[in-house]
């Protein structure tokens, strides 16, 4: 016969795993750290490439403009401004994908103890029918 209070615990444990398992369980086999850490290296690595490449499109777009100057003085001017910019960005960019990834690693933190407790909940309803005698298969 059928167990109801195991049935309804192991179809929510079920529902849980299709709605919240790639959320959780993907970010669940790091360390807080790597986990945030390896997204922050990918956030610096992006960041850095469409820097230079928006760099390269303003260069070709003025080059005229900066060819035409060639004041020294000037030229390092905006490569220092440059730089700023692309440090203050940067640094904006990383504290966002740090919030973000530091969220996404308590969810799935909070979610995992959800999950392991349906899980022991469904453990102790086994364990309970094997000392009551129900559990068996009759021969």
């Amino acid at each position: 016969m059928l167990n109801e209070d195991r049935l309804k615990l192991m179809t929510s444990i079920g529902m849980f795993e299709k709605k919240e398992g790639k959320r959780i369980f993907p970010v669940y086999r790091y360390f807080r750290s790597d986990y945030i850490g390896k997204h922050l290296l990918r956030s610096f690595l992006g960041f850095s490439f469409c820097w230079v490449l928006g760099t390269a499109l303003v260069v070709l777009y003025k080059a005229e403009d900066i060819l035409g100057t060639l004041n020294f003085n000037e030229i390092a001017g905006y490569g220092k401004t440059y730089i700023g910019a692309y440090l203050a960005g940067l640094a904006v960019y990383l504290l966002i994908t740090y919030w973000v990834y530091w969220r996404r690693y308590e969810y799935a933190s909070r979610g995992m103890k959800v999950y392991v407790a349906k899980l022991k909940r469904l453990e102790k309803r086994y364990e309970m029918q094997g000392k009551n005698g129900q559990g068996g298969r009759k021969a």
